[in-house]
């Protein structure tokens, strides 16, 4: 599997934006609603399937993710390090990975607008499949979990976050088709890939 120089440039900008995304409150203290911080992870995962298609926005995602493992504080609350594997909240930075992928599956195989924002919304429901349940067996099986924490519990903790990643997960299918028209479809990223 060979790598461009452009490709390499654009998976280290989706690197960045996770990073940024990550941690946005600390720049953006408003981003902060009723003591829920609004990351834009999702958001920037659900791009990199979009823009980047299955392969390359999955392997964004997966640079990321190791890069944040050995020691790079990408990771919300500027956290980092191989420790971050035990934390509950682990799976959803795994679920990345998923989101990209199944992202640019769809989006290769339909790239018309309800294409675009199916593929978000199924994208986001990845996210929230696996950092749910990964949530929930980590509090279960080696987390300290919380006084009369229940399955049930894990999902109702994810309804305060879920209306503003719906919408953001809306708003990066209509980015994504966007850009796809005005700037990606006539751009060297796109043109050398219609070559290989």
């Amino acid at each position: 599997m060979k790598l461009r120089t452009i490709d390499l440039t654009l998976v280290g900008m989706f690197v960045a934006l996770m990073a940024i995304g990550a941690n946005i409150t600390s720049f953006a203290p408003f981003m902060v609603v009723g003591g829920v911080p609004i990351t834009l992870q999702t958001f920037f995962a659900i791009l990199a399937g979009t823009i980047l298609g299955s392969r390359l926005g999955a392997i964004a995602m997966m640079v990321y993710t190791a890069v944040g493992l050995v020691g790079a504080p990408i990771f919300a609350q500027f956290g980092g390090g191989f420790s971050m594997i035990v934390k509950p909240t682990f799976g959803f930075i795994i679920s990345f990975i998923f989101t990209a992928y199944i992202v640019g599956k769809i989006i290769e195989k339909n790239s018309s607008l309800p294409s675009y924002i199916t593929a978000s919304l199924v994208g986001m429901a990845v996210n929230y499949l696996v950092g749910t349940n990964w949530m929930y067996f980590a509090y279960k099986l080696w987390a300290a979990a919380p006084e009369g924490f229940t399955y049930k519990l894990a999902w109702l903790w994810m309804a305060a976050p879920l209306p503003k990643d719906i919408i953001l997960a809306v708003c990066a299918a209509f980015l994504a088709l966007r850009l796809e028209k005005t700037v990606l479809s006539r751009s060297q990223f796109r043109s050398m890939k219609k070559v290989a």
